[in-house]
C-alpha cells in the first residue's frame, strides 16, 4: 500500500468493510468522510506532516441491540481480517473513538474510521434544527464511557454545503447509500477557499501551539458568515469582521454552537483553557486589521489555494468561480512562510469598504468576542448658558468649545467593564493631528464607568461609542452616536 492516495484508501477500506461475506455485510455498513474532506477544505499540513482522513462507518444497528464497546470491536475484527490493515493498526486496540489506519510514510496520511450507529428518534437532539439535517444523527463509540455519544457529521456537512451556496446558485449536495466518494478536496467555492486560507494562516502563525483556534470553529463561524458572495476577496472582507457575531455568551460562558446540534458546544474547552480564547481573539483581530491594510491580487490567492492547499500533491484545475476582474485579499493571508514562488506582490487596488463615515483607517476594531446580547443605549447633553441640555445623535451642528456629558444606561448587571471609542474625522482634526479612533477602558468599574466628559475641540463629523464587556466577552455595544460640530 505505499504511496497509496487518500482517495485510493478509503475506497478500499470502505470496499473491505463492505464485501460480500464480510461480518459487517448483515448490517448494511455505509461509509462517508467526515470533517475538512467531507466539507472540501482539507489542507496539507505545515512541513509535510501527516494529515487525517477521516471517516464514518456507520451501521444499521438499534441501538438498544448492542453496546458501543460491541460495535467497536466488531469494525475492528473485520478490519484485522485483512492481513494489510491488520499491520497498520495503531493502536493495536484502537483509540478513544476511532480505529486508525497508519499508511505508509510515502503517503503521508493516516485514516480515521469511527464506528457508530443512527440513533433513536427519541434521542436526536433538534432544537429547531432542521429535519433534513437532525435525521442524520449518529451514535459514536468512545471508549471512556461506553455509552453511545450523540454526533452528526453528515448533517453538519450538508449544513455547511448549503452555506456554501453561490448567490443564484442551487444545491448540488446528495447522499447515497453504501460507500460514497471521498469528496475532491480542491475547493471550488469562496467559501471553501476562505476556510483553507484561514486555516492555512492559523497554521503559519502558531504552528504547534496545542492553544491555537480550532478548525472546527474557524469553519463554523465562517459559514454562517458567509452570504453568497461571488469572490474570495469579497467573502474575505464580508466573513472575517462577521465572525465575531457568531459568538453566544451562555452563563457567562462564551459558546460556538454546533449548527446541527446546538446543545454541543464546540468552544467548551475555552472556560477551562483560557489560553484557547486568547489566541482565538488574537488571530481575529490581526485578521480585521490585515484586511483592512495590505492587500494582493486574487489571482496569485487562488493560484496559492490550488498549489499549495492540495492535500495529496497532484495537479488538478480549479473550476471557474464567477469574480470581478480587479480583486484584492489581505496580504498575511496570501503570503504566510514558504509561499508557492507563483504569489507575487502588486499594488493595492481596492480600499477598505467603507460602512458608515466612521468605518475609517484609523479607527480601532474591539479586540473581545462579540456576543451582544444585552443592551447598552448612550444619551448625550451639551452645557449651555449654564445648563445641562439632551441632544440627540446625528442632531444639527453644535458650536466649538463645548462641554458634553455622555451617559450610558445599560441592562448588564454589575460586575463589569465599560470601555469608550471616540472617532474624529475632517480635516479640522487630522491637521492638528486629532484624529481619534482608540478604544479606551473607562475610569473605575461597573456603574462608575458609564460616564464619559467630551468637548467640541474640532469642526466635522465625530462618534462615541460604548461597550459593556464581562468576563472578557463584549456583551452590549451601543452604536455610534455622531456628533456634528
Amino acid at each position: 500500500m505505499d504511496g497509496l492516495s487518500p482517495e485510493r484508501a478509503y475506497e478500499a477500506v470502505g470496499d473491505w468493510l463492505n464485501r460480500e461475506g464480510s461480518s459487517l455485510a448483515p448490517y448494511r455498513p455505509e461509509v462517508y468522510a467526515q470533517g475538512s474532506f467531507a466539507l472540501g477544505t482539507a489542507i496539507r499540513p505545515l512541513d509535510d506532516c501527516d494529515y487525517d482522513v477521516d471517516a464514518v462507518c456507520e451501521l444499521a444497528i438499534p441501538e438498544e441491540s448492542m453496546s458501543p464497546s460491541e460495535v467497536k470491536a466488531m469494525v475492528g475484527d473485520r478490519l484485522r481480517e485483512h492481513a494489510g490493515y491488520a499491520a497498520m493498526l495503531g493502536p493495536k486496540d484502537g483509540g478513544r473513538r476511532c480505529w486508525t489506519l497508519q499508511y505508509a510514510e510515502s503517503s503521508s496520511f493516516h485514516l480515521d474510521l469511527l464506528p457508530a450507529i443512527p440513533i433513536d428518534a427519541r434521542r436526536k437532539v433538534t432544537l429547531n434544527v432542521a429535519e433534513e439535517y437532525a435525521r442524520h444523527a449518529l451514535g459514536i463509540t468512545d471508549s471512556e464511557s461506553w455509552l453511545w455519544q450523540p454526533s452528526n457529521p453528515r448533517g453538519y456537512a450538508l449544513w455547511f454545503h448549503e452555506r456554501t451556496r453561490v448567490r443564484g446558485q442551487s444545491d448540488i449536495t446528495r447522499i447515497t447509500a453504501g460507500v460514497q466518494a471521498l469528496p475532491e478536496a480542491v475547493a471550488t467555492t469562496p467559501l471553501q477557499q476562505a476556510v483553507q486560507l484561514l486555516k492555512r494562516q492559523r497554521d503559519v502563525k502558531y504552528g504547534d501551539d496545542v492553544h491555537k483556534p480550532i478548525s472546527i470553529i474557524i469553519t463554523t463561524l465562517a459559514a454562517r458568515a458567509y452570504e453568497g458572495s461571488e469572490s474570495l476577496e469579497e467573502t474575505l472582507r464580508a466573513i472575517i469582521p462577521a465572525m465575531r457575531d457568531g459568538f453566544e455568551l451562555r452563563n457567562g460562558v462564551v459558546w460556538v454552537p454546533n449548527p446541527v446540534r446546538p446543545d454541543e458546544n464546540f468552544a467548551d474547552k475555552w472556560a477551562g483553557e483560557p489560553e484557547k480564547r486568547e489566541r482565538f481573539v488574537e488571530w481575529l483581530t490581526e485578521l480585521e486589521r490585515e484586511t483592512t491594510a495590505g492587500t494582493r491580487h486574487l489571482a496569485a490567492a487562488e493560484s496559492y489555494v490550488r498549489k499549495a492547499y492540495r492535500v495529496d500533491g497532484r495537479r488538478q484545475e480549479q473550476p471557474h468561480v464567477a469574480r470581478p476582474t480587479l480583486v484584492s485579499v489581505p496580504q498575511s493571508l496570501v503570503a504566510p512562510q514558504n509561499a508557492a514562488s507563483s504569489v507575487v506582490a502588486v499594488p493595492p487596488v481596492q480600499q477598505r469598504v467603507v460602512k458608515s463615515r466612521f468605518d475609517v483607517p484609523h479607527r480601532e476594531q474591539p479586540p473581545w468576542l462579540l456576543s451582544c446580547n444585552l443592551r447598552v443605549e448612550v444619551f448625550a447633553e451639551v452645557l449651555k448658558g449654564g445648563r445641562w441640555l439632551p441632544f440627540q445623535s446625528g442632531a444639527g451642528a453644535l458650536h466649538t468649545n463645548k462641554s458634553l456629558r455622555f451617559t450610558a444606561r445599560t441592562t448588564v448587571a454589575a460586575p463589569f467593564d465599560v470601555y469608550w471609542q471616540v472617532v474624529n474625522t475632517g480635516p479640522y482634526a487630522a491637521a492638528a493631528n486629532g484624529l481619534r479612533g482608540e478604544i479606551e477602558r473607562a475610569a473605575g468599574s461597573s456603574e462608575a464607568g458609564l460616564e464619559r466628559p467630551e468637548s467640541t475641540l474640532y469642526q466635522g463629523h465625530h462618534s462615541i461609542e460604548c461597550f459593556v464587556v464581562k468576563n472578557g466577552v463584549c456583551v452590549a455595544r451601543s452604536g455610534e452616536f455622531e456628533v456634528s460640530v
